[in-house]
């Protein structure tokens, strides 16, 4: 046979438990004020093909987040309730907003209903179930990959289309 292309292997979002992101690290920011909550998520997610950095607070995260961008961010809603509103507003202004995730043990309806309304990525009940945890935040990180490709891309593609 001749010279052929190398296969790659693309990401595909489905029903799979397991999401190919190659041998990427992963960053993930765990938001807290308990150091217990950052515990579980660093024993949850070891490396080398995860990186979780910490954050006491709102305050915190964001300074974080303008080093770390695009990053998962694992928000813990236990400690304040309402605080991942708070970090949505915020990080909406960053040129590559995080995918949020709100972690809470009082998971319901109502709050998957109002954080995904309000743009959070996703909510996870805690305690965490490692494999909806680790695909949880695998997708999250894809998703805010996708994005900053696509904010790069669209003002060629408006160029190329206005010329």
């Amino acid at each position: 046979m001749g010279q052929g292309r190398a296969r790659t292997t693309v990401p595909t979002l489905n029903r799979s438990p397991k999401v190919d992101i190659g041998s990427h690290t992963i960053p993930v920011l765990s938001v807290s004020p308990t150091q217990s909550d950052h515990t579980i998520l660093e024993r949850l997610l070891p490396e080398p093909q995860w990186s979780v950095s910490r954050a006491r607070g709102v305050v915190s995260a964001l300074t974080l987040l303008l080093q770390l961008r695009p990053v998962p961010v694992v928000l813990w809603e236990d400690f304040r309730p309402g605080a991942w509103r708070d970090l949505l507003v915020h990080t909406a202004l960053l040129p590559d907003p995080p995918s949020i995730v709100v972690a809470s043990r009082l998971a319901d309806d109502r709050l998957w209903a109002e954080a995904l309304n309000l743009g959070a990525y996703d909510v996870l009940a805690k305690p965490f179930e490692v494999a909806e945890l680790t695909r949880t935040l695998r997708l999250a990180w894809l998703h805010s990959q996708h994005q900053r490709v696509a904010s790069d891309v669209a003002p060629r593609i408006a160029k190329a289309f206005t010329a």
